[in-house]
């Protein structure tokens, strides 16, 4: 189908670009709308419900060049191969990310030309074709763990004259080849799946990546032993988990039945109104910093807040409140999620901030991340 999508296209790169910025002309040169002919967006129960860009061109312009992420896949059911009436469950797996966040990530990996860059979760394939459209294709190598993904965008990308190479591979297992500059739009796990990552990068290049379930973006350099040495930008980022199969392991679905239904072995009042986890970028790192693996979830009736939190130790908690009354909290299991969710709320208030945004940070080729901030340090990813 032929549409008309230069003009949205350019308008796109003055609102995510700057005037003298050298990635303007590569978000003005690509016509996003073709990466995204389907995607879902959320109905008013909360569902899915499928998006068709040929059967309204007008909103398929408006969504495409519009800076915001377009869900492409939610569980296993990806919006190229759904019907009409499919209504997929489960999490979001695959996204057309925002395209200010797709330069914002660009610009901290410091390209520059004859540079040769991973692009490490292909998703729709904007971050690829934009770097492809500046680099040159050949310098452009784009990976993902799902092999539709990887054929789409490069079938996409051919009739653009854009022809980077595609891996459809595991990152945490296997990267082939090394690169000069890394970029990962997909939350890394700190630890041994950091590992093949690591490798790929070529001594004296730049990685990016932000960290699982946090909104943190880690810069550095790979130095002679190895290690990733940067920092934590002052910048944040919130991307899906990088995953090994066709679908992300199953939720927690036990403990967080329990914490939507019992009493629990300990039933209090919280200091703090109920806040939405995820939403709290600051807490939601720390959080992952200091008690890694939490998986949350949230509701809001309009009146009534509640927030759950559970553990794979079997930790799970449960606040609930009007508004911004203190909430009832039901916890249970070796660890108390929600008190842990507290402490940090009192360390940000007091402080004014927490240390994380903006610390050092160094990467051991093990993929264990030390940071560190003033007197603060902790330590992600270790055994």
């Amino acid at each position: 189908m032929s549409v008309e999508w230069e003009h949205h296209a350019q308008r796109l790169a003055r609102q995510v670009t700057d005037p003298d910025s050298r990635w303007l002309g590569a978000v003005a040169g690509v016509p996003r709308h073709e990466l995204v002919p389907r995607w879902w967006e959320r109905d008013g129960d909360g569902g899915w419900r499928l998006r068709n860009g040929a059967d309204d061109p007008g909103g398929w312009m408006e969504a495409a060049y519009t800076d915001r992420s377009l869900i492409t896949r939610v569980g296993t059911l990806h919006a190229d191969h759904a019907e009409a009436g499919d209504r997929p469950e489960g999490l979001p797996t695959s996204s057309a990310t925002l395209p200010s966040l797709v330069v914002r990530m660009l610009r901290h990996g410091r390209l520059g030309d004859g540079l040769d860059l991973l692009d490490l979760g292909t998703g729709a394939g904007g971050l690829t074709a934009y770097a492809a459209r500046r680099l040159g294709a050949r310098h452009v190598t784009s990976l993902d763990v799902d092999p539709y993904l990887t054929s789409a965008a490069a079938d996409r990308l051919a009739p653009m004259g854009l022809r980077p190479r595609f891996l459809a591979l595991d990152a945490t297992e296997e990267i082939p080849g090394t690169y000069d500059r890394i970029i990962a739009t997909v939350g890394m796990p700190p630890g041994p799946g950091l590992r093949p990552m690591l490798g790929a990068l070529r001594e004296g290049g730049r990685l990016v990546t932000t960290i699982a379930r946090t909104t943190m973006i880690l810069t550095g350099w790979r130095q002679p032993d190895g290690a990733v040495v940067g920092r934590i930008e002052r910048d944040w980022a919130g991307f899906m988990l990088t995953r090994s199969g066709n679908d992300y392991p199953p939720a927690l679905a036990g403990l967080f039945a329990l914490a939507r239904e019992a009493d629990g072995e300990r039933t209090g009042t919280g200091r703090y109104p109920v806040v939405n986890v995820d939403d709290a970028w600051e807490v939601r790192s720390m959080l992952e910093v200091t008690t890694p693996g939490i998986e949350t979830d949230y509701e809001n009736s309009g009146r009534t807040r509640t927030a759950y939190l559970v553990h794979p130790d079997g930790s799970w908690a449960r606040a609930s409140a009007e508004r911004t009354r203190p909430p009832t909290v039901h916890q249970s299991g070796p660890q108390r999620l929600w008190d842990t969710v507290e402490r940090i709320r009192t360390w940000l208030l007091s402080e004014g901030g927490l240390p994380l945004y903006g610390a050092d940070a160094r990467v051991t080729p093990d993929g264990v991340i030390r940071l560190t901030r003033g007197r603060w340090a902790d330590t992600m990813g270790a055994p």
